[in-house]
């Protein structure tokens, strides 16, 4: 076994929970993995046994590609080494956090994915989640995202929520003018994500990340951490998996599921 800042969004964040909806943590994650393999087709898997050839959007090979590393092509940001993918973002010269991605493409289904935080900067985070760039009325495509920060997880449904692009233009001029949003906008909002309780380290863990329905689950290590229904969640064709990694992540294995 080999021995890995979203851009955390500047709106309220609702209170931490322990776990949402009163999930029961072992059994279900253990049933996310069990739905996947049983009622699942694997889709796609990458385990980075090669050398990547170059710095540019496809260098990483095996159908990844960067929205990002066109933006600094003088700096690698992707690097695949002894079997890792470890991402080391130039986010202050591009301008964006490193964002990297892979057609997917179900309705419901999921991603495994064994990653690490390498300890090699403060605040190391990873957002991960899906895309879909030929929906309209979405900025990039952002649907929806399982962000993990260093004291915890944030499930979060950007289609109908900060990245819809009515809500967006209309919350953008109170972020402008440095005021509070409007109450009624705050409590949208609140109600298109949950956080829950994590504390981050430097050792490899087993990621699941699954939308069933208009529900998003996340479990790290069999122990489902949270869950959360919006109706983004639903959205019909992920079309992507996609990272964003706005310091560093490493990045062992993933595997894309279909279910349907």
């Amino acid at each position: 076994m080999k021995p890995i800042l979203p851009a955390i969004l500047a709106i309220s964040i609702p209170a931490i929970a322990l776990l949402a909806d009163d999930a029961k943590p072992a059994d279900s994650a253990k049933s996310d993995i069990a739905w996947l393999k049983g009622a699942g087709t694997l889709i796609f898997h990458d385990a980075f046994d090669r050398e990547e050839n170059g710095n540019l959007a496809a260098a990483i090979g095996n159908g990844w590609n960067s929205a990002t590393a066109d933006r600094v092509p003088a700096i690698q940001q992707a690097d695949l080494d002894e079997g890792i993918l470890k991402i080391a973002s130039a986010t202050k010269e591009a301008g964006h956090a490193a964002h990297i991605h892979h057609e997917a493409g179900f309705t419901d289904g999921g991603v495994v994915v064994r990653f690490r935080f390498p300890g090699l900067n403060a605040g190391e985070s990873l957002q991960l989640g899906f895309v879909d760039r030929e929906t309209k009325g979405i900025h990039a495509g952002h649907l929806c995202y399982g962000i993990l920060s260093q004291t915890g997880i944030t499930l979060v449904d950007h289609k109908t929520g900060v990245m819809n692009l009515n809500i967006r233009a209309r919350r953008q001029g109170y972020l402008d003018r440095k005021e509070p949003l409007p109450a009624d906008l705050d409590a949208l909002l609140k109600m298109k994500q949950v956080t829950a309780q994590w504390k981050a380290d430097n050792e490899w863990h087993e990621l699941v990340l699954v939308t069933e329905g208009d529900e998003m689950r996340l479990s790290i290590d069999g122990i489902l951490l949270a869950r959360h229904r919006s109706e983004g969640f639903a959205h019909p064709m992920k079309r992507w998996f996609s990272f964003l990694v706005p310091a560093t992540v490493w990045i062992d294995d993933v595997k894309i599921w279909k279910v349907n």
